[in-house]
């Protein structure tokens, strides 16, 4: 899958932490009603809570897709080993 870049100068598209309720984590991108941005990696990695599926991680968006819905796009997961 084709990733989103960022430009620098914009103001549109930004990389930020986030918690994503995911049932599965096989996906790259998700719908922003799956998405609570906060405002530090410290943040997502305290408000993860994974027998609710609530995961952490940083993400870029919100991004309008082709069907007109705001999506962001997985940087990667927070808290996992390399």
């Amino acid at each position: 899958m084709a990733r989103i870049g960022l430009d620098p100068e914009g103001k549109v598209v930004n990389e930020c932490f986030a918690l994503i309720y995911a049932p599965r984590r096989a996906r790259e991108r998700f719908p922003e009603n799956c998405v609570t941005v906060v405002d530090s990696e410290a943040a997502a990695l305290g408000g993860a809570d994974p027998a609710k599926k609530l995961y952490p991680a940083r993400v870029i968006g919100p991004s309008r897709s082709s069907e007109g819905f705001r999506l962001y796009y997985l940087v990667c997961w927070l808290g996992e080993r390399s």
